[in-house]
């Protein structure tokens, strides 16, 4: 049965239907919680007394989330709600590779890239002992942006596992087996093993995608039959007619290629999804430069035609155009008058054309850039490190410039992933140019694209393509950093070109090692912040002299326990060791100094020291947000909100669309006393990321001064959910509903463990209960905690209460705020 609009299923709202299929119902559904549009797989009604088909159901959320791959699609939740299983998943705006393969025939290039994009979906399957069995077009979604995502595993088979002594679930674990001689899959796209009931393994996802990629180059299907049955009988008897059959220009590789994946026997077959995917990207490879020869070829021909009407309008601009006007005359003369005035158009077109972009053409130097997310296009996510690091460290290099205002890395990876919209991102981002690159790593080979665009006339400024080895990253980065600078028309001191050209290690190891921590570390999440701390010792074990390595690590102490579990006290000792050992070695480094400071602050209780290290930053690279926000929260804390928030503004300036840097301009508002512009600000942080739990917990604030409790509520328990703690939400929201404001205040600091809150924000709730003793031995436990919220005491209008008491005097002097 249909569901309607409105229905609600646990905390998804239905929208539409989207399609339905032998396993289930797909609609477009509303996520409540996270205000996101989801896809909602549900299994019908009439099905859930069918055991075999609940448990692949069940085994398709099981596979799909097993995997983590740009090409696969993302499993949020499976669940049960009104007698039926569902699956929520992403919502992908895009078609199926059926409805693009109806819509028109397909070019051979948009054919090889889903071909691969899939293949690479596969090789991530294979790898985790998950054979999808049901690879087709309608299984197979291509984005507005070009991406693929595979659907449905919904026939997924997890293939047996070699049992090991340590396996001690083995002897009574379940395996998942289809009973031999079942047929499973569509017919059309079946491997002759699959079609006969076989056991089957990562070999019959190959042939069913050289069905797919010969379905999309000849516009038919490899395999023709009245019924499934007649299907069959082809894919196990007879062969495919050859490709240029029904396309005269193939190329012999490509039929090479879909022949080799159409085996019959499987060991004659690719052997695994990586094969099958080098070798088609060895021929687009080959296909793009055979392209860019024939391109080359015609433009020297057409240069050898226009090399006069060229030469007057470079030669000189009046006079030699005066010369060429000249020459035309002298055609007249020999040649008939039609071919002659043909050519004195043609000139006068390029005179115009000429004057009209010149007139557009930006003078003197760019001053503004953003460096866009370059694209893994290596058709491996293991490679995302790379693409990533690349755009990172060209940012990092290009910021140093004093002239030069690069956007930072926060707001432009915002973009990842999506179409680039130039006009709209030069808006946002208020730059004069943007720079795209796209990264192809195959083997020890990187190949590197690159293109400058000027956003005033959208027209390209600069393009180039770079082929390194991998051990040759490191000369790759200066040499960009130089070419991008020398384009962008920046005029350098050698001073400025030193700062570009520094090597800060000579081991490619390392540098990769410290790429993959930055990787890491950037997504902000406790397991994810663990692996980078281990590959910034790793990195530093290779060379104990690279101070980067030594900065990445000390921030990514910091972040165990801003985002992780650490106790600060634990975890900033090890930081303040690491940073300084990264200044020991260079004492050049900006973002260190700032990070020191906020160390010594916290650890020795030393204002004094954090204004010296924030100003020596602040020297060194003026350019860099990260050290604009910290001398906000700086001077946030001392209560100097005017200066604090100038501080905050040039740190928007460089990177607009971070989600932390609008968060403390609207927590500064919110501390100057300034609640409504506050509570705006706070909402338009949550317009740039919903899922930000800080800046929940300050709207919580926000709401308490302005009395309203209800949205406070709200707030508080918003930013918990986020935080992983839905018991501890669900106890917020429930004391309220109950004991209205008094009750949430009893109820929560009388049940510390399950309401999830920190100390410094327990003593908020005491204060305001007049219990004062409460508060102020919570207090001295974020003092002794190191907590960062114990900064906030000074300025916190919600430590009132406690302000006239002599001990909250006392508290500040030993926090080490100045007297």
């Amino acid at each position: 049965m249909t569901l309607s609009a409105g229905t609600q299923l646990n905390a998804y709202e239905i929208m539409a239907l989207l399609g339905a299929g032998g396993m289930g119902e797909v609609y477009l559904a509303k996520d409540t919680r996270l205000d996101r549009k989801i896809a909602l797989k549900l299994l019908p009604a009439e099905f859930t007394q069918d055991e075999d088909r609940v448990r692949r159901f069940i085994q398709e959320a099981k596979a799909a989330s097993a995997l983590n791959h740009p090409n696969i699609i993302t499993i949020y939740e499976i669940g049960q709600a009104e007698g039926a299983h569902y699956i929520a998943t992403e919502f992908i705006d895009g078609n199926t590779l059926r409805q693009q393969m109806t819509s028109g025939k397909m070019t051979l290039n948009a054919s090889l890239d889903i071909a691969m994009q899939t293949a690479s979906a596969l090789v991530a399957a294979h790898e985790a002992s998950i054979v999808h069995r049901d690879i087709k077009p309608e299984n197979v979604m291509v984005r507005r942006d070009s991406i693929v995502k595979v659907l449905d595993f919904g026939l997924a088979k997890l293939t047996e596992q070699p049992e090991t002594e340590i396996d001690i679930d083995a002897p009574t674990a379940a395996k998942i087996e289809t009973d031999p001689g079942t047929v499973m899959g569509t017919a059309s796209y079946m491997s002759p093993e699959q079609a006969r009931g076989q056991k089957v393994d990562a070999r019959t996802d190959i042939f069913s995608l050289g069905v797919v990629l010969y379905e999309m180059i000849a516009g038919r299907s490899p395999f023709g039959g009245v019924n499934a049955l007649e299907v069959i009988g082809e894919i196990l008897k007879s062969e495919p007619q050859p490709l240029k059959s029904h396309v005269a220009e193939m190329p012999s590789e490509l039929q090479r290629i879909v022949s080799k994946a159409l085996r019959k026997s499987r060991d004659e077959r690719y052997q695994s999804a990586k094969d099958l995917l080098n070798d088609l990207k060895d021929l687009k490879e080959e296909l793009s430069l055979a392209a860019k020869q024939a391109r080359a070829g015609r433009t020297e021909r057409n240069e050898a035609v226009t090399v006069p009407a060229e030469a007057a309008l470079t030669a000189g601009g009046v006079a030699a155009t005066t010369s060429s006007a000249k020459i035309i005359l002298g055609e007249i003369k020999r040649h008939k008058l039609g071919v002659a005035l043909t050519l004195l158009l043609l000139l006068l077109v390029a005179i115009g054309g000429y004057f009209a972009l010149s007139g557009r053409r930006r003078s003197g130097p760019i001053e503004s850039l953003a460096v866009m997310p370059f694209v893994n296009a290596s058709g491996n996510a293991e490679a995302e490190y790379l693409s990533d690091g690349m755009t990172e460290t060209l940012i990092g290099s290009l910021s140093q410039l004093p002239n030069l205002n690069v956007k930072a890395r926060s707001s432009v990876f915002r973009y990842k992933g999506k179409e680039f919209d130039l006009p709209k991102i030069a808006q946002e981002l208020k730059v004069q140019a943007i720079l795209t690159g796209r990264v192809v790593q195959r083997g020890d080979q990187m190949t590197l694209s690159l293109e400058l665009v000027d956003t005033q006339t959208e027209n390209a400024i600069w393009s180039e393509q770079y082929n390194r080895k991998q051990t040759d990253l490191i000369s790759l980065q200066t040499e960009i950093a130089l070419d991008v600078s020398q384009k962008l028309r920046t005029k350098l001191s050698g001073a400025d070109q030193q700062r570009l050209t520094k090597k800060y290690t000579e081991n490619p190891e390392a540098y990769k090692l410290y790429l993959q921590g930055s990787f890491y570390a950037n997504r902000r999440l406790a397991k994810d912040v663990q692996k980078a701390v281990e590959n910034f010792q790793q990195a530093i074990a290779i060379d104990p002299k690279y101070a980067l390595a030594y900065a990445g690590l000390a921030d990514a102490y910091m972040f165990l326990t801003l985002y992780g579990d650490t106790p600060a006290n634990e975890a900033l000792p090890k930081a303040r060791e690491t940073v300084s050992k990264a200044l020991a070695l260079d004492n050049t480094l900006a973002e260190p100094h700032a990070t020191l400071g906020v160390i010594l602050f916290f650890q020795d209780r030393d204002s004094n020291a954090w204004e010296r290290e924030t100003k020596r930053a602040l020297e060194l690279n003026p350019n860099q947000a990260n050290v604009h926000r910290r001398n906000g929260l700086r001077l946030m804390w001392l209560g100097r909100y005017e200066e604090a928030l100038a501080a905050y503004r040039r740190a928007l300036e460089l990177e607009p669309l971070s989600s932390v840097a609008n968060l403390n301009y609207g927590m500064c508002l919110f501390y100057a006393g300034r609640y409504d512009e506050s509570d705006a600000q706070l909402k338009q942080t949550l317009s740039l990321d919903a899922n930000f739990w800080y800046t929940h917990y300050h709207l919580f604030n926000a709401y308490r001064c302005k009395g309203d409790h209800s949205a406070a509520i709200e707030a508080l328990a918003k930013s918990q959910e986020l935080k992983d703690e839905p018991d501890a939400a669900k106890l917020i929201r429930e004391s309220f509903a109950k004991g209205g404001w008094p009750g949430f205040l009893r109820t929560v600091t009388g049940e510390r463990t399950r309401a999830k809150l920190s100390p410094y924000v327990l003593a908020t709730l005491q204060a305001e209960l007049g219990e004062k003793d409460k508060a102020f031995a919570l207090l001295n436990e974020t003092y002794e905690k190191r907590d960062q919220f114990i900064a906030f005491a000074k300025i916190d209008p919600l430590m009132n209460p406690l302000r006239a008491d002599p001990r909250f005097q006392e508290l500040l002097k030993k926090v080490g705020f100045p007297q």
